[in-house]
């Protein structure tokens, strides 16, 4: 087993050196590194997927597949399922890639063993939408619904793909439960009314908890999502921002925010939005003005749609509800990897 794995090895023992002389993540570089790609022939198996209490994996020695044939995976005990996207420095999503083409360190150790390696992964979708209703965003309230309504018509393609609609001010309020009704989601939203204070960081960490924690559990995986809609400012919450992320990377759940903040300045809520996002695998959209809204979540339907599945076996894995860092990066400098950066093992 050791010998299969011994490119891989060397290429996360270059990158562990890397990762240690530079947090977080090497700076792109036009020439790609004199280390192996981590490539190891492993036996036939079948895909996998993630379930709830584990995360997602990397590339470097599991079948290469390049397109999601549909067939449905099934993670073992201690296997760890990653989703990630790979873009440009422009921002422009890159396909075709191989699994010997990334380095991934779990808990700064070469993964025992990679299964899965695959493209453009047809999964469920689970998305959260969660709109700010504070008063702050009273003018724009409208056409924020609006853009949201039109973005699940686009993003609820397959019969299995599910949503829910939350709203918060002062505490968050689900209008309308999972479903793959656009109609009954249309309606939810249109239940908002803006109004009082904004506790966001307990709205974000109650739908993770009530709802995306366990939305897998007993079907298929899925792809977790939360889009958020914000400017970012907390007046009222009781959870802070490092327990709301905390509760994101339980629930295995991508957080995409947008910003309602449509002036040039970027304020403490945008950098608390970019933090949400950044450390649960996201990314965050500046919209110049709200009209320009759509655009964003036509990008977020985009990435949703132009990812890579890794699935992978970590070494050492110990079942002690311990957070497990993830260091996943692309051997072509040119390109970013971007990926959760670790998750909770499971506890016995």
């Amino acid at each position: 087993m050791k010998t299969k794995f011994c490119g891989f090895a060397l290429a996360a023992a270059v990158s562990l050196a890397v990762l240690q002389a530079q947090q977080p993540a090497p700076s792109p570089a036009p020439q790609q590194p004199a280390q192996p790609a981590a490539t190891q022939p492993s036996t036939t198996q079948q895909p996998t997927q993630t379930s709830p209490g584990q995360q997602p994996a990397t590339p470097n020695a599991a079948p290469d597949q390049t397109e999601d044939i549909g067939q449905i995976l099934h993670l073992g005990v201690n296997e760890v399922n990653l989703i990630f996207t790979v873009t440009d420095k422009r921002g422009h999503y890159i396909p075709n890639l191989k699994q010997n083409d990334f380095a991934l360190l779990d808990d700064q150790k070469t993964p025992e063993k990679i299964t899965s390696f695959r493209q453009q992964i047809n999964l469920p979708l689970r998305v959260g939408i969660v709109i700010d209703a504070s008063t702050s965003i009273r003018t724009r309230f409208q056409f924020e619904q609006q853009a949201a309504n039109e973005f699940l018509i686009q993003i609820l393609k397959s019969s299995k793909d599910r949503a829910f609609v939350m709203g918060f001010d002062v505490t968050p309020t689900v209008t309308q439960n999972w479903t793959n009704n656009v109609d009954a989601l249309e309606t939810g939203i249109s239940r908002l009314r803006p109004g009082g204070g904004t506790a966001m960081f307990d709205a974000v960490f109650t739908a993770c908890r009530d709802k995306l924690l366990d939305s897998t559990r007993g079907q298929e995986p899925a792809r977790k999502a939360m889009v958020l809609i914000s400017d970012g400012d907390d007046n009222q919450s009781r959870v802070h921002l490092d327990e709301a992320i905390k509760m994101c990377q339980r629930a295995e759940t991508i957080v995409y925010a947008i910003s309602t903040n449509w002036t040039p300045s970027r304020g403490r809520g945008d950098q608390v939005l970019t933090q949400l996002a950044g450390d649960t695998g996201g990314q965050v959209f500046f919209p110049p003005s709200v009209e320009e809204m759509t655009t964003s979540f036509h990008n977020i339907e985009e990435e949703l749609r132009s990812q890579y599945a890794l699935t992978y076996t970590p070494a050492d894995f110990k079942y002690n509800g311990a957070f497990r860092t993830i260091y996943l990066f692309c051997n072509d400098r040119r390109y970013i990897a971007r990926a959760k950066k670790g998750y909770f093992a499971p506890r016995e």
